[in-house]
Parts: C-alpha cells; structure tokens; sequence
C-alpha cells in the first residue's frame, strides 16, 4: 500500500503450500532448508478460557494422562483398558462377565429405587378430602392451610380480601383459594371437588375439597375414593352443628362415606369456635364430641385409634399451625392441626409390588390426553374390564322394600354406574349370623345379594383389594345402602 491507499500494480499472491507452521519466538527459517534443519516440537495450543475457569473453580478434576509416544530403539507396548480387554476376550473367561455384572447391579438396584421417590423430596404423600355439612368452614380452612404453609403469598390473599368485600363477602376471602370459578364464589358453596397441595416438613399432602350440599353428593364421593385421611369440619355455631348432624343433614352420610370409601383416620375440627354464640366454651365441645363419637363408632371407627377432635378457628388459623393466647382455649392441651398430621400421624401402608390398581377420577386434553387419578397398587399399565356380581349389601334407609328387579345408581370409587338387583340370595341376622332365605329386603337388614350392570367397570373382591371391594348404592339423591363385593363372576 502506498499512502493509505492499495497498490493495484502489486504481484499476485501465491501461497508457500511447503511452508512450516509459524510458531511465535522461534526464528524464521527459509522452505528450502526445513529438510537439513530439524522442526522443534510443535508447542499447544492455550486455551485461555479454560485456564481462567480452572483457576477460579475450587476443584479440578485430573485429566487421563496422554498415551505415550513408541522411544527409537525400545520394545513398544501397548497398555490395555480394562473395557478394551473385555472388547478382546470376547466370550472369554466368565471372570469379566461376573465382574461387570458386579458393577451394573447395583445401579440397577439403586435405579428401581429412586422410582418410588417424589422429584427428590422423599416426602410421604398424603391424599386428604375435607368433608361435612354445607357452610361448616370446609374451604376457609383449605385457605387458611394453604396461607399458613406458604404456598399463596400475602399479596394474593390481600387481592381475594378486596375481592371478596367488593362483593359483600368479606369473611369467605380464605375459602377464593379453593374456590376458584365465579359460580362458586357467588354462591359461597362449593361445587366440585376442589384440589390444591401442601407440604410439611416431613409429608406433601395433596388437599381434596369435597362440596357439602346434599345436591353434590356425588362430587364428594368422587373425591372421598381418592382419600388416605380425611378431615371432618363440624361448626359450634349454635344451631348450625345441629342442622348438619340431624337427619337430613350431610355431617352424617360424609362420615359414612368416607368410610365405606376405604378411609381409616379421621380428624374432626370443630370450627368457628371463635364465634359470638360459642366464645371458646369448653362445654360446646364436649357436646358435640359425646354425639358425635357415638355414631362414627357404629360407621366403623375406632375412637381411641382412628379419630381425634381439635377445636380451631379457621378465620384466625387458631390450633391449626400455631396455639392462639390462653384465653382462646387455654382448656386444650392435645396437638395443633399440623404437628397433628405430620408427626402423629400413622403412615399410609403403599403396596408397590402388587397387582396394578389405578382409580382413573377425571381426564382432560392438554398435550394428548392427561388422566387424574389414584394409585392403589403397583405401577401403571393397561387394566382389565370386569363384571359386577353377588355383592354384600346392607340397606340404610329407604321407603320401599328392595326386590329383583329393583334399579339404583352404584358408587364404586370413581365409577357411577347404573346397576339392577337380579336375586336377593339370603338376609343375615346382625346379632347370630344366620342366613335365611328371603325374596326382599327391609330397612337395616343386612343380605346378599346378586346385583348386575349393563356397563363393564373396574372392581376386585374385598378381601383380594379392599380400596376396590367397597361400594355405596344411592337413589333418589340419598344413599341408601352400602357393601362389599364377595365374588366376581365373569
């Protein structure tokens, strides 16, 4: 170039294809003499973005040492791998075989393992349904759970307070968290069964809001199926317990349901015990505990294993995470909500070995079609389409006598299905035992019976899976009989 500007009369430029690699700090040495004067060896190439991050890592892993270059004059050797003389025995020695097999068991083993495990937190999971009369504080205390363990922030439930007394509902802003459609939050009911999670420090619980209105037993029973414990939410406001406990009130068919459903612990909360008519009285408690514990021990639990009463307030989240001050039941000594579920609780017993059992509740398309559901045991795979056949029925109440030929609607875990009485086979006396041969059944009569359905539907004896041998006959939006399957006939 010449004067800034390019030179157009210069040469061509014609590459040197024989010259040697330039190597910084060495001197420059003509093509024609590469041939007399040795090459010195090439230096590496530096990669500087690997110095810097191993030196500011806190450890380094060492590299493989290179292989080493043949000496003139020296035997070369070839220093085998240990993969490489597998590679060469080939079907050698069983020596190698065992000892590889030795090192891939284990990681098997470990594999299998780490399937059972949640994402890495190794919580227990605790499916849990809240049930009981319509208005009894189900949903407030869903919220307030929810709030108390961290999982809706401040900032959202400020936003559901302002909501909430925008429309003239101030005290229902705990239950917007289960609540989440506009129907439901008008109507201050609950509709379906509502489904939200939490975690303790030792278990996940996966919350089962159950509606209480008698027009949405079926939701309930829907979400009772999928429950390991559940949780029954009375009122002490004056008045209200008796309403929801009384004939024609749904405190006394939840508590059976759930029941016949296959749940054994159950947690009563007596709630609004902060109310005006109630004022934390140790003797409203005791009042509904000596009617209630009498009829949850004839639906089969056991008072002193099975059940146990904790007064809250699900407003405040009095006793349910922390203890409120003396003056607000300072008469209780027993353990708050969640210390309760999470250290005295017994384990849930998991069958993982055992024959498939899944309990398909809903289904939804996002991505290809996504299922919900509960796992009874084993893992999951294609299920099998049985029979309904000779069942064991105990009749409740109901105006008519039941006989062939009689139609109901049968609850077997998420199944509804519409089943016919082909033959009432005998009646058994509750007090002897003794069967005797009968063509109708009464009210509180326990038989066996002979029930069919049009449709095929999952179902197993009692004694082979409980979780599937029970079911709840309903008619006339009342229930009114429950049972357990003997016998499957194809």
């Amino acid at each position: 170039m010449s004067g800034g500007g390019w030179n157009v009369n210069a040469a061509a430029f014609v590459p040197n294809l024989n010259a040697r690699p330039f190597v910084p700090g060495q001197p420059y040495i003509p093509a024609t003499e590469t041939a007399s004067v040795p090459l010195p060896a090439e230096a590496p190439v530096e990669d500087w973005d690997a110095e810097i991050a191993d030196s500011q890592a806190e450890a380094v892993e060492p590299s493989a040492p290179p292989a080493p270059e043949p000496v003139p004059g020296h035997d070369s050797k070839v220093i085998e791998t240990p993969s490489e003389k597998a590679e060469e025995a080939g079907g050698g020695d069983d020596k190698d075989a065992s000892e590889a097999s030795d090192v891939v068991a284990p990681l098997a083993k470990k594999f299998e393992r780490v399937a059972y495990v949640d994402d890495g937190t190794h919580k227990e999971h605790v499916n849990m349904v809240f049930i009981g009369h319509v208005d009894a504080g189900k949903s407030t205390i869903g919220g307030q759970l929810m709030y108390l363990t961290g999982m809706v922030d401040k900032r959202t439930l400020e936003k559901y307070e302002r909501e909430a007394k925008e429309k003239g509902r101030e005290s229902w802003y705990l239950s917007w968290c289960m609540d989440t459609n506009e129907e439901e939050r008008e109507k201050g009911k609950t509709v379906e069964c509502g489904r939200a999670y939490f975690e303790t420090e030792k278990k996940h619980f996966t919350i089962l809001d159950a509606p209480g209105h008698k027009s949405f037993v079926p939701n309930m029973i829907s979400g009772a199926t999928q429950a390991d414990l559940a949780v029954l939410v009375i009122s002490a406001r004056k008045g209200e317990f008796e309403t929801g406990f009384d004939r024609g009130g749904q405190t006394r068919e939840h508590a059976m349901l759930v029941k016949t459903a296959g749940v054994r612990h159950l947690v009563i909360l007596v709630n609004k015990m902060d109310d005006p008519t109630v004022k934390w009285d140790e003797n409203r408690f005791v009042e509904i505990q000596g009617k209630l514990t009498p009829y949850l021990r004839k639906c089969g639990f056991n008072p002193k294993t099975d059940m146990i009463y904790i007064p809250v307030s699900g407003l405040t989240g009095a006793f349910i995470k922390d203890r409120p001050p003396c003056d607000q039941g300072g008469w209780y000594s027993g353990p708050c909500f969640i210390d309760y579920i999470d250290n005295h609780l017994v384990s849930m017993a998991r069958d993982y070995n055992g024959p498939v059992r899944c309990i398909v509740v809903d289904k939804f398309s996002d991505m290809g079609t996504l299922i919900i559901g509960k796992m009874e045991s084993g893992v999951v795979v294609k299920g099998q389409n049985l029979v309904l056949m000779p069942n064991k029925v105990v009749i409740l109440e109901h105006k008519s006598i039941i006989a062939s030929g009689y139609t109901c609607v049968l609850h077997i875990q998420s199944a509804v299905e519409e089943v016919t009485v082909k033959m009432v086979i005998c009646t058994i006396d509750k007090k002897t035992g003794e069967k005797k041969k009968s063509r109708f059944v009464r009210q509180d009569e326990k038989c066996i019976m002979r029930i069919e359905s049009s449709e095929a539907f999952c179902l197993e004896p009692f004694k082979e899976l409980p979780q599937l041998g029970r079911f709840t006959l309903r008619d006339e939006g009342r229930t009114i009989a429950i049972g357990k399957v003997l016998k499957v006939v194809e």
